[in-house]
């Protein structure tokens, strides 16, 4: 595992629960308005965190921390996932991950194992605009889909969340998006917004107004939407 940061904290993170967040390095996207940006390179420069301190810190928590949220960079690069998780559920504790949805073979693998509690699953954009959003050109598609089906057939907890620019998504974009994943169980529209750690600099999010606006285009087809963080 090449883990680049452990929250030792958070109340946002799991929905209803406390719980430590864990961050994975490498991304097999290149999204420009990435805020873990530090993360995605493979040939990561920060300082790794062993599984060692990560499981010496969780036993100190138990009773303590409902759960742990396993970030990044995208967690399901990572070889030694599934023995990682393995031992973080033995300790007695909630997982939460969060994913891109590119390996939906393995999203799948680790919920029927029982291995995850709760994923969050980033949609990026509508069909159209997804290579231009995630930066990379002619990507497939197909794996994205997959595991948009694989969570809504409503084996685990799930929420679907985009986070929204302003150079990249328009409120036709938000209409087809909402169109192509009708009927999540969960959806929140999050805003960008800009840091120190952001790959690409110069992006810009929404005002609360216009947030309303997209909130109300899509709630037609995503009755469950909510904006977080507003």
């Amino acid at each position: 595992m090449q883990i680049g940061g452990l929250q030792k904290l958070s109340l946002l993170d799991y929905p209803d629960r406390t719980c430590c967040t864990v961050f994975t390095v490498g991304c097999n996207l290149r999204c420009p308005f990435c805020h873990n940006a530090s993360m995605i390179p493979p040939s990561y420069s920060g300082n790794i965190i062993s599984e060692d301190e990560i499981f010496s810190f969780l036993k100190k928590r138990k009773g303590l921390l409902d759960g742990v949220c396993i970030t990044g960079g995208e967690p399901l690069l990572q070889k030694d996932m599934e023995p990682f998780l393995s031992e973080i559920k033995s300790l007695g504790f909630l997982i939460k991950l969060d994913t891109n949805g590119s390996f939906p073979e393995k999203l799948r693998q680790l919920i029927s194992r029982g291995l995850v509690d709760y994923v969050a699953m980033d949609i990026k954009n509508s069909l159209k605009k997804y290579s231009k959003t995630i930066g990379i050109k002619n990507f497939d598609l197909a794996p994205i889909k997959e595991s948009v089906s694989i969570l809504m057939a409503d084996v685990i907890p799930y929420e679907f969340r985009t986070t929204v620019v302003r150079e990249l998504h328009t409120e036709e974009d938000m209409l087809e998006l909402a169109q192509w994943i009708q009927g999540p169980e969960k959806y929140y529209i999050q805003n960008f917004v800009d840091s120190d750690d952001v790959l690409t600099r110069g992006l810009s999010g929404y005002s609360e107004k216009e947030l309303q606006n997209l909130l109300q285009i899509i709630l037609p087809y995503l009755p469950a939407s909510e904006l977080r963080g507003v």
